[in-house]
C-alpha cells in the first residue's frame, strides 16, 4: 500500500508547487495524495480544481484546529506549510507571547496529527537562522518573521523527546524569488502604489545582506523529494532547501539594480538608514501599520548578520535527481516587472 501524503495549503504558493511537483514527476500515486484545503464545500472552484488533479480532497483550516483530526485520519506523512495569517505575529507593538502567534495555528494542527496518528510531520519553516560562523542551522534570529518558526520547531522537538512522534523533519524554505518587492521597501509593481514606485529612485531600508533567492517551484520540487524519500533519510533533521549563496546570493542593493534595468534603465538604489529611520519613513510617508512595520523591520537586521547567505547543497542536490535547473532570481525580478507594468501584482511570504 502507498504512502499516504496530506498538504497543508494544497493550493496555495508553497503548497501547490509541492502538490504540483509530486505529479509532474510522478513521485506519489495521485489517490496517495491528501490536499487540505480551506475550502469546506466541494462544489468551490478551489476543490474542483484539486479533485481534478485525481487527488483525495479534505477540507483542513488553522481557524478551526479540530478540522484536522478527520482531515488526517489515516495519513502517515503530513506536509505542515505555515499558516499565511502573518497578522497573529503583531497584534500590538509587544512581541506575542509564546503560543498566541502563527505558532498556535501550526500547533493545533500538529497536535491533531499527533491524534492522528501521523507517523512523520515535516515542517515548512523559513530560510532564516543560518549561523555564518558554524555554516549551520541556528536557533536564534533576529527577524520577527522567524519567531513562529522557530517556536513551532522547539514544539515538534518537544513532541518527538517525548516520544509523540516517531519523526520530524524541518524544511527551512529559502526566501522565495517572488518575494522580492515585499524585501525591497514593498516595492508595487502593479498594485496601488504602483505609479509612485515606477518614479522610485531610491529605497530606505534599515541595512542589507546576502539573501540565497530561490524559486517557488524549485522549492515544490526539493519538498516533494523530500516528501516521498524514506523516513530514515531525513527524519530528525533540519536543513535549508536553497539555493547556495556562493552562486545565487544577491543583497537588496543588487535586487534594486536590477529592478532598474529590468524597468529600461531608470537607476534605483539602496540607501542604509537604520532601524528608526525606517519605521518612520514606511509607517509617516508610505502609510504601512506601524505594528507590522516594526515587526517587520528585524528582517534586516538578520539579512546583515548572514542569517540569509546559506551554504547548504540539499536542495541543489535534490534538483540534480530530476534534471530541474534552480530558476535565478533575475529572471523572476524581469518578469515580475514586466507583468507589473501591465497591471498585475505579485508578492510572497512564508
Amino acid at each position: 500500500m502507498a504512502t499516504t501524503i496530506a498538504i497543508t495549503g494544497a493550493s496555495g504558493k508553497l503548497g501547490g508547487a509541492t502538490l504540483s511537483a509530486l505529479l509532474a514527476h510522478r513521485l506519489a500515486p495521485p489517490t496517495s495524495i491528501v490536499a487540505l484545503t480551506s475550502s469546506s464545500s466541494p462544489g468551490s472552484a478551489t476543490w474542483t480544481a484539486l479533485a481534478s488533479q485525481g487527488v483525495q480532497v479534505r477540507h483542513a483550516t488553522f481557524d478551526a484546529p479540530e478540522s484536522f483530526d478527520a482531515a488526517l485520519r489515516g495519513v502517515d506523512k503530513f506536509f505542515l506549510v505555515s499558516t499565511p495569517h502573518i497578522a497573529l505575529d503583531f497584534g500590538s507593538d509587544e512581541e506575542v507571547p509564546d503560543g498566541k502567534g502563527r505558532e498556535g495555528h501550526h500547533r493545533g494542527a500538529i497536535d491533531a496529527a499527533v491524534r492522528a496518528g501521523v507517523k512523520h510531520i515535516y515542517y515548512s519553516s523559513l530560510a532564516f537562522a543560518w549561523d555564518p560562523v558554524a555554516k549551520a542551522p541556528g536557533s536564534t534570529s533576529k527577524a520577527g518573521v522567524m519567531r513562529a518558526h522557530l517556536r513551532t520547531e522547539a514544539y515538534l522537538a518537544q513532541l518527538v523527546r517525548e516520544g509523540k512522534l516517531p519523526h520530524v523533519t524541518i524544511l527551512r524554505e529559502g526566501l522565495y524569488n517572488e518575494s522580492w518587492p515585499l524585501y525591497l521597501g514593498y516595492f508595487d509593481v502593479g498594485g496601488a502604489d504602483a505609479d509612485a514606485d515606477a518614479d522610485r529612485t531610491e529605497v530606505p531600508l534599515a541595512a542589507d545582506g546576502p539573501v540565497s533567492w530561490t524559486a517557488i517551484a524549485d522549492l515544490g520540487v526539493g519538498s516533494a523529494l523530500v516528501l516521498t524519500a524514506a523516513s530514515e533519510a531525513y527524519g530528525g533533521k533540519t536543513f535549508y532547501l536553497s539555493n547556495p549563496a556562493s552562486s545565487h546570493a544577491r543583497s537588496l542593493a543588487d535586487i534594486a539594480k536590477l529592478v532598474g534595468e529590468a524597468r529600461g534603465g531608470k537607476p534605483l538604489d539602496v540607501k542604509i538608514v537604520g532601524r528608526e529611520a525606517h519605521e518612520r519613513y514606511y509607517v509617516a510617508e508610505r502609510e504601512k501599520e506601524g505594528p507590522a512595520v516594526r515587526w517587520w523591520v528585524g528582517t534586516y537586521a538578520a539579512l546583515a548578520a548572514g542569517e540569509c547567505a546559506v551554504e547548504d547543497p540539499t536542495l541543489e542536490g535534490l534538483l540534480a535527481e530530476v534534471g530541474v535547473k534552480a530558476t535565478p532570481v533575475e529572471e523572476c525580478i524581469r518578469a515580475t516587472v514586466t507583468k507589473g507594468q501591465a497591471g498585475s501584482r505579485i508578492f510572497g511570504l512564508q
